[in-house]
């Protein structure tokens, strides 16, 4: 594939910083850097397109992590098994990826950001505090097995990965939304790596358009982590709703496209 012009490379590059404000904040980045990808490189192949989404991502999720882990400290006995499981989840989940056909997946992720949406709007005190559900071995399976099944979709597909792992971390164990963003960085970042060990091997990335959109991506991501240690938990709940919203518009829209 012919490498792209300048200006394709600058927008590209815009659309890298806001998907890593956004990650870094509520996670779902990928909505944001996969469809640029899309409209920006249509000589790509999927596996490229996700391929080098990750490269993109995963220079993002690197310093956000760093970030939030310098300033929040969250709680290595929820997060290293969480890590883990996400790592050799999204890595069965690269493996398959090119055999999933995509169009399956919009109208499950929609069904999905649609109830998580409703049910953080309808329990305005989720997320305020942290009031853990599990305790124990129990708490560490149930991070472990979100871990897994997350993990596997964020390496077959990608998009939302980061706010199911913070509405998982939220809602199923009983994090504040500040805690969640904290671990959900840090667990995206695994699945970033995972994934890149399998697409690297096959050729499948894009370096120059990777490296671009992973250097602007790098600064979105510390500015999103920095803003969200910053406003706190009420900050990255309101901005959590907002970002459902915005993609419950964007693949409901891409869904109707698809039936017509």
């Amino acid at each position: 594939m012919a490498d792209p012009s300048t200006e394709i490379l600058l927008l590209l590059a815009l659309a890298g910083l806001a998907a890593g404000f956004v990650d870094a904040v509520v996670g779902g980045g990928g909505l944001i850097q996969l469809p640029a990808l899309v409209l920006g490189l249509p000589g790509a192949t999927p596996v490229q397109v996700l391929a080098t989404n990750k490269l993109g991502s995963v220079c993002g999720t690197t310093v956000s992590s760093v970030t939030y882990y310098r300033r929040v400290r969250p709680d290595p006995r929820t997060f290293v098994p969480l890590m883990v499981l996400a790592f050799l989840g999204s890595m069965a989940g690269a493996v398959v990826a090119s055999s999933i056909p995509k169009a399956a997946f919009d109208p499950i992720v929609l069904v999905v950001l649609v109830v998580v949406g409703t049910y953080v709007l309808l329990n305005p005190q989720l997320g305020a505090l942290t009031e853990l559900r599990f305790s124990g071995h129990r708490h560490t399976l149930a991070a472990m097995a979100a871990g897994l099944v997350i993990g596997f979709y964020d390496g077959a597909l990608g998009p939302g990965t980061g706010s199911f792992f913070v509405f998982t971390l939220v809602g199923l164990l009983g994090y504040n939304f500040l805690e969640a963003s904290a671990k959900a960085r840090i667990a995206n970042w695994a699945t970033n790596i995972a994934a890149l060990l399998v697409f690297i091997p096959q050729g499948a990335v894009l370096w120059k358009v990777g490296l671009a959109m992973g250097l602007a991506n790098l600064v979105g991501g510390y500015l999103g982590a920095r803003t969200a240690v910053a406003q706190g938990v009420r900050f990255v709940r309101v901005f959590f709703v907002i970002v459902v919203g915005a993609f419950v518009v964007t693949i409901g829209w891409r869904v109707l496209e698809q039936w017509r």
